[in-house]
């Protein structure tokens, strides 16, 4: 990977290219998409914003002339655009100018939180919406009655799972661009900024305050809340994942113990409650510290 990140550095024309390529492509494989994003966040956090936005813009022209050639709909780049390189651009400022990837990643999470409640705000009724997208997703040998009570059940809070892919993206690219300019400039670094993320307990209690908010409403309200409890549930399953790495790295088996971490992660997404759980109450917990302390 790190011949990739020095290729990226080469110069505008090398990440161009790397950046709108790989977003085509990911329309066959998906997480390239994190690459392409990856891509926009090195430049932005190695050169700044300026260089950033010309690499950005210049990928987005490059992506759209790509598209025109394999007849893909312009919506896709579209999306794209606005969906993963725009703020992935915004959020690689922040961290640069910054310098604290916890502020980045909860301006991340609030962007989405942002999207979740204007989308409410332009479309009253984003079930409605789903209940009729959704079916176009659903395999065609798929039993009819269970489809539509899974539709039916699914659709008030898909306006959130969206949102929270998105954000789950666009949070891997910056990780992965934080990851590449680490390996080039600054090795080791990225790993003590990753291991030591962590959010201010007032987000952690205004987050157990949309969830009884969620509970204790109904309608329009009761659905916001939930979608945006989807979002800190992405918020917090970083920060978990950053404290049992760190945990179980500190063990004798630890590498054992942190591969297998990742793999169960990736293979069993149910794994992923717990963690989660973990990181909000490392709030107030300070896991990570109790764990040094007794070694």
């Amino acid at each position: 990977m790190k011949w990739l990140a020095a290729y990226i550095m080469r110069g505008r024309l090398e990440a161009m290219l790397l950046a709108s390529t790989l977003a085509m492509l990911s329309l066959m494989l998906a997480p390239l998409s994190v690459l392409s994003s990856g891509a926009v966040a090195l430049v932005t956090l190695r050169k700044g914003a300026y260089e950033g936005l010309i690499v950005f813009a210049s990928s987005s022209l490059a992506a759209a002339v790509l598209a025109t050639l394999i007849q893909v709909p312009y919506t896709f780049i579209l999306l794209y655009v606005l969906v993963l390189w725009l703020p992935i651009w915004l959020i690689a400022i922040v961290l640069r100018e910054g310098r604290h990837i916890s502020l980045t990643v909860e301006i991340a999470v609030l962007i989405g939180v942002v999207g979740v409640i204007g989308y409410y705000l332009f479309n009253a009724d984003p079930a409605a919406m789903w209940k009729q997208v959704m079916p176009r997703m659903v395999p065609p040998n798929a039993p009819v009655e269970n489809v539509k009570q899974m539709i039916d059940l699914i659709a008030p809070y898909m306006t959130g799972i969206a949102a929270a892919g998105a954000v789950f993206s666009m949070l891997l690219g910056l990780f992965l661009g934080r990851w590449w300019q680490a390996m080039l400039f600054n090795p080791g670094g990225f790993r003590q900024e990753f291991l030591g993320l962590k959010v201010q307990p007032r987000l952690a209690v205004i987050s157990i305050a949309t969830i009884g908010i969620a509970i204790a409403s109904s309608g329009v309200v009761s659905q916001i809340a939930w979608n945006t409890t989807i979002l800190m549930f992405v918020l917090y399953t970083f920060i978990g994942t950053a404290v049992l790495h760190t945990v179980f790295s500190r063990m004798k088996i630890g590498k054992y113990a942190v591969p297998m971490f990742y793999i169960t992660l990736f293979f069993i997404p149910h794994s992923l409650l717990p963690v989660a759980l973990v990181g909000l109450s490392d709030t107030w917990l300070d896991i990570r510290k109790r764990t040094l302390n007794q070694t």
